[in-house]
Formats: structure tokens, C-alpha cells, sequence
């Protein structure tokens, strides 16, 4: 069984090394930043009336699939500010204590950034909350009858929080952010220009068109695209002169099993799975996942977002639908879903359907 981790075309952290190879090749300002344009220029107006105002900047949260970029960019904004930036995770502060320790160490105007923030636990997210706000925590410093409650004021922090799945937020902590950014996925032209730049960095010589090809099997993801380009490099360097070209990069992506589109193994188990077994759909993620041997959330955090971006996959009341495209791409024969809401159905019967 292949395993989400194992898989090159994951958009999660492999470790500490690729993470180590990762921040070495981000962009520092964003001027140098590729893609969500959007999402840019609104920060350069935010950033540039914090510093004219001598603030710290409001609270940002950002939300999108892994490997878009979120950490780049708290980074990106430390750069900006001319500050540090704290790292944690939700995960990581299992109690109060934990966040009270990191609380108390900002200095004015540093930046907290707390990934997976959707992970924290309730009683930490609601000690959250008046740090936040008013830039001060009330904490307890023993429990029972004689228990003590100190009130603790900050200094005045910006708390940029990631996650990949928003809609788990709760409403209270998403109302205390200022600023909400989503990421969405990359172009092609736009994961070649940052493939361009990491190879000149890494010391890889690239034709363009190996560039192009890997950018378009990048499932739109930078964290991806330079994943393949480390490979792709490897495999040059053992089996050729070194020099990255198109017909070498298809060999080593072909070695890897990585299609056209991008798919790997485990994207084409899914759609074997949905189209063959239970012939198109609807059918429910829960047993999706128990005939596939994975787990719920590997389907719906590193195999379905893609998927659904690229309109193999559909999601309804019903469960999910694989589309015409999905089975022409298998190679499988195509069965309307048999969805109740025959507007969904219809939906696949579009020959303008990707």
C-alpha cells in the first residue's frame, strides 16, 4: 500500500531535510514572490500602512492545500517588517503553558506563526483569545481553592495562523484575525518561472522545455514542482552529462510513475476504485477509504483536493462522482453517477466538462 508520506507528488513536508532544501530556495521579499497576485497586493497595502503607522501588522490567516506557501510567506512578511517570526504548530502547544512560554518571549512587533492551527486544542485556542485581542493573558498559577489568576500583558505581536482546512476554524478564532488570505493553486507558466529560479540556485542546468514539462506535472504546487526538479536533477547527473533535458526529465518521471497530469499510483488507485468498483459514483469517502486499505483524512487532504481541481472528481450530498474526463484519462468505461439531484448528474453530460 502506498502510503500519503511516501509519495513524491505529495504536497506535505517530507522532514527536516527537504524543509532545510525548501527554505533555502523561498522567495525573502515579495517582490519576489510568483503567483497569487492577489493575495500580494493586498499585503503590500497592509504591510506598507503597518509601517507607516509603526504598528505591528493585523493578524493574518491563511488557508489552501499544503505546499502553496503559507510559511513562505509569514516569512516573506517577517522579511517586510523587519522582524523575526516564531514557528510552532497546533499540534505542538498542548497546553497553556506552552503558549503562555511563547507568548511571553515576543518582542515588540515579532511575528507568531502557528501552522495547523486548526489542531489546537480548545482550552489553548480560548487562552487565545484576550492575547489577540488586547495583547494580554490571564493565567492561572495553581489550581483549587487557592489558585491565583495573574493577568499577564504583552507585547504588541502579529499571529499569522495556516491551515489547510478552514472550514474545522471555529467561528471565534477566525473573527479575531483581521486579514484572511486563501491560497489557491498554481499556473504552469507560473511553477516554471519558480522551477527557473531554484534551478539557477541549485546549480541545475535546465532546457526550458523540461522546466515546462515539470511545471505541468506539478499538480500546481511549488513544494511539488521543486521536489521534482531534485529528482529530475539526480537522475541526470547518474544517467546522463548533468544537463536537465526534456527527454531526461520524462525518463525520470517515468521511473517515478508520475503521468501526464501528475498523477501518481495512489491518485489513479482512486479513481480505479471510484470508477471501477463502485462504477462512478456516488459513493461515500468512508468507503471509499476501507476499500482503498487508507485512511479518510489521506483521501481528503493529499488525494481528493487536486482531483476536484482538476474535474475528475466531484463532491455532492450523495458522496463522490467521477467525471467523463476522469474515466477518458483511465482509459475506463464512463457510467452516468447516480446522483438524486439530476442538475449534479447533468454536470458530467457537459462536453465542455475538462
Amino acid at each position: 500500500m502506498l502510503m500519503a508520506r511516501e509519495r513524491i507528488i505529495s504536497s506535505e513536508s517530507t522532514g527536516h531535510e527537504e524543509e532545510q532544501v525548501n527554505y533555502a530556495l523561498r522567495p525573502r521579499l515579495l517582490d519576489e514572490v510568483v503567483g497569487q497576485r492577489q493575495v500580494i497586493e493586498q499585503l503590500k497595502i497592509a504591510l506598507e500602512a503597518a509601517k507607516g503607522r509603526g504598528e505591528a501588522m493585523e493578524h493574518v490567516l491563511l488557508d489552501g492545500p499544503p505546499g502553496l506557501g503559507k510559511t513562505t510567506l509569514a516569512h516573506v512578511i517577517a522579511n517586510e517588517m523587519g522582524t523575526n517570526v516564531r514557528v510552532t504548530s497546533g499540534p505542538a502547544i498542548g497546553k497553556q503553558s506552552d503558549l503562555m512560554t511563547v507568548l511571553t518571549n515576543l518582542e515588540p512587533g515579532e511575528i507568531l506563526f502557528i501552522d495547523e492551527i486548526h489542531r489546537l486544542a480548545a482550552a489553548v485556542e480560548e487562552f487565545l483569545y484576550p492575547a489577540m485581542e488586547d495583547f494580554r493573558v490571564d493565567y492561572t498559577l495553581e489550581g483549587g481553592l487557592g489558585g491565583r489568576t495573574i493577568n499577564f500583558k504583552l507585547n504588541q505581536f502579529t499571529m499569522i495562523g495556516a491551515t489547510t482546512r478552514a472550514g474545522l476554524l471555529t467561528a471565534a478564532l477566525r473573527d479575531r484575525f483581521g486579514i484572511h488570505f486563501h491560497l489557491d493553486f498554481y499556473k504552469p507558466e507560473e511553477l516554471k518561472t519558480i522551477l527557473t529560479r531554484s534551478a539557477k540556485m541549485l546549480g541545475v542546468a535546465a532546457d526550458d522545455d523540461a522546466l515546462e514539462l515539470m511545471a505541468d506535472r506539478s499538480r500546481g504546487t511549488p513544494r511539488v514542482a521543486n521536489r521534482l526538479l531534485r529528482r529530475a536533477r539526480d537522475y541526470a547527473q547518474v544517467r546522463s552529462d548533468g544537463h536537465l533535458t526534456a527527454k531526461a526529465a520524462e525518463q525520470a518521471l517515468e521511473i517515478l510513475q508520475i503521468d501526464t497530469l501528475g498523477l501518481d499510483d495512489l491518485d489513479r488507485s482512486y479513481l480505479r476504485t471510484l470508477i471501477g468498483m463502485y462504477e462512478c459514483g456516488p459513493v461515500g469517502v468512508e468507503a471509499l477509504a476501507a476499500t482503498m486499505g487508507q485512511e479518510r483524512d489521506t483521501l481528503e487532504d493529499v488525494v481528493e483536493p487536486y482531483l476536484l481541481q482538476i474535474g475528475f472528481v466531484l463532491r455532492t450530498r450523495q458522496g463522490r462522482c467521477a467525471s467523463r474526463a476522469a474515466c477518458k484519462h483511465m482509459k475506463m468505461a464512463y457510467k452516468q453517477p447516480q446522483a438524486e439531484a439530476e442538475d449534479v448528474a447533468g454536470l458530467f453530460n457537459d462536453d465542455n466538462q475538462p
